[in-house]
């Protein structure tokens, strides 16, 4: 059964739970757009009632007072608006932030192991502020940004038609620029992306390999190629910018407060000179005109606030579309501890088939060891049993009920695992310990430490065991696995699965978590993936995986006799310890 998918939300779908209050803050907003024309066009009207013979008193007063209530208006519808699309953004990043939370938890475990938290935490965090940038502040701005040109526009088209063409005229100009140089950097942002994505992978690959790269005198080639990468990256931003640069450069020039007072006083004494009005109706332009300017170059700034915000949700979604594995309508308990694989098979997708008709039965009280060479398939067998992923094909069984109708809470309490990698959190070692049972005491989580051979490590801590992981202290990867089989002791579930636990330890580390192992595994149903053999000699059962197949499978030594694919590991690993121990001795002899 493959993991339930849903189509990728976009952003109106994500701004869903705020449109009410988000709408109601864009009209109030685009009213007090208005309302910050209203005194400009008020002095401007002052002017010409004052200036014309006979004075209308009565219109003057009017006008004058509308002039002071109007920025009255605007501080309010303003502030309220703002208000409104604030408490709007943080209705959307609670629904997002809850999405994500209730989605990132019912995917499969399997698919955090498969990528890295960088995209994860850029979705959670920085996706989600910028949608915050967007509705909070971008929807608003860009509001006024569109409303105030036009309002001013409809007040200067009522004054004279003619003479706001004629200020159209760089307008129309400076738009025209404006849309023509974005598409032009448009255009060539992939091959900017492509060139930044080359050179980033260059500085990686020569601060990773740093080490290597000195050792071997290599060290001037590697620049080389970064050099390289980085004159590439240059010429193709250089390349970028400067289709782009000239017409943006013109279309700001054209939107200039100071075009714009050039044209008004060109084209407007023109008009003066040709009788077509009189000059005291020039002044409105001069007075409302020149704040065209502004917002109409503000415009390209929130325009791309609200791209970067439709990327971001476009991330985001992708996130929240993740496939997640499907719950069991009517969940069961199994009502004994035999683990069963039958005819399982599993592909990451069409192209990489990784196990096929795998039978395999644990038997309880029992530990067996799934052995092979690498790419055999190994850690996906061991990551089906606590249902990282399901199979593709074929079940995976506890006392006889398929894990899919078996409730997550339920598995875990039956099923725990110990993997190659630490997983330890940033928070106290106490915190990390008792992740399996939150409610155990200070002793019993003393004791699980004992237990696991780290407790000494963890007194020697700054804090003891309420050291933070990460700031306070930091362990070896052999202290930090022996803290996640403390976890599993405490866990105390009945099946455990150990996916080559010793893989990064050293020799005396080795030692002592081989020994936390054992202690895990009395009495329990143990899967334990294992790379060296000499480790598994003393298990119940032996499982030998070759190309996702079971090639053979039996105890140590039938094995041995059976002379087949694991005899030949042995043999494999006995001659490699022993030309090992040779070399210490020669290098030893005097």
């Amino acid at each position: 059964m493959r993991p339930e998918e849903t189509p990728a939300p976009g952003l109106r779908e994500l701004l869903h739970p705020a449109r009410r209050r988000l709408t109601t803050a864009i009209c109030l907003q685009a009213i007090a757009a208005v309302m910050a024309v209203v005194p400009l066009a008020a002095v401007a009207e002052l002017a010409r009632t004052l200036l014309t013979d006979p004075v209308v008193q009565a219109r003057a007063w009017t006008v004058a007072a509308v002039a002071a209530a109007a920025p009255v208006a605007w501080l309010v519808l303003s502030t309220i608006a703002g208000g409104l699309a604030h408490y709007a953004d943080l209705d959307v990043q609670l629904s997002v932030r809850r999405q994500l939370i209730d989605r990132l938890g019912r995917v499969p475990l399997g698919w955090f192991t498969n990528r890295g938290t960088g995209g994860i935490g850029k979705a959670v965090q920085h996706d989600v502020d910028a949608m915050h940038h967007m509705v909070a502040h971008a929807l608003p701005n860009l509001t006024s940004s569109v409303i105030t040109p036009l309002a001013t526009l409809a007040y200067l088209f009522w004054v004279d038609w003619l003479m706001t063409l004629v200020l159209l005229i760089p307008v129309a100009i400076g738009v025209g620029l404006f849309v023509r140089a974005g598409m032009t950097m448009e255009s060539h942002t992939s091959a900017f992306d492509e060139a930044q994505r080359r050179l980033s992978d260059k500085i990686v690959e020569f601060v990773e390999g740093i080490a290597v790269v000195k050792m071997f005198s290599e060290a001037k080639r590697a620049h080389r190629q970064y050099a390289t990468a980085a004159d590439a990256f240059a010429t193709s931003f250089l390349s970028w910018v400067s289709h782009a640069f000239r017409t943006s450069a013109v279309s700001e020039l054209a939107l200039s407060p100071v075009t714009m007072l050039l044209t008004i006083l060109i084209g407007g004494m023109t008009l003066v000179s040709n009788g077509h009005f009189a000059a005291v109706d020039l002044l409105p332009f001069a007075v409302v005109g020149l704040g065209l300017s502004g917002p109409l170059q503000a415009l390209h700034y929130y325009s791309h606030d609200i791209e970067n915000a439709g990327a971001a949700a476009t991330r985001v979604g992708r996130l929240l579309a993740t496939p997640v594995l499907p719950l069991p309508t009517h969940p069961r308990r199994p009502e004994s501890l035999t683990v069963q694989l039958s005819g399982v098979a599993y592909a990451y997708d069409d192209n990489r088939t990784v196990l096929n008709g795998i039978d395999l039965t644990l038997k309880p009280g029992t530990i067996t060891a799934v052995v092979g060479p690498s790419g055999s398939g190994k850690s996906t067998v061991a990551k089906l049993l606590p249902r990282f992923f399901d199979p593709t094909a074929g079940t995976v069984t506890i006392g006889g009920v398929d894990l899919r109708d078996i409730a997550p809470v339920d598995l875990y309490r039956m099923v725990s695992f110990v993997l190659q990698d630490a997983q330890l959190l940033d928070s106290t070692v106490r915190n990390n310990i008792r992740l399996a049972k939150p409610e155990a005491d200070d002793d019993t989580v003393r004791r699980a430490a004992q237990a696991a051979a780290v407790h000494d490590r963890i007194e020697a801590a700054p804090h003891g065991y309420d050291s933070v992981i990460g700031t306070d202290v930091r362990f070896s990867g052999g202290e930090a696995q022996r803290i996640c089989i403390a976890r599993a002791l405490l866990a105390d579930a009945p099946i455990v699965v150990l996916d080559e636990a010793t893989a990064h330890a050293d020799a005396e580390s080795e030692a002592l978590i081989q020994d936390s192992l054992s202690l895990l595994a009395a009495g329990r149903t143990v899967l334990v993936v294992a790379h060296r053999l000499a480790s598994i000699v003393g298990v119940d059962h032996i499982v030998v995986l070759d190309e996702g197949r079971v090639a053979e499978q039996g105890a140590h030594a039938e094995l041995l006799t059976a002379n087949g694919r694991y005899a030949d590991m042995w043999r494999l690993q006995e001659q490699s310890d022993t030309s090992l121990v040779a070399a210490n001795i020669t290098k030893e002899a005097p």
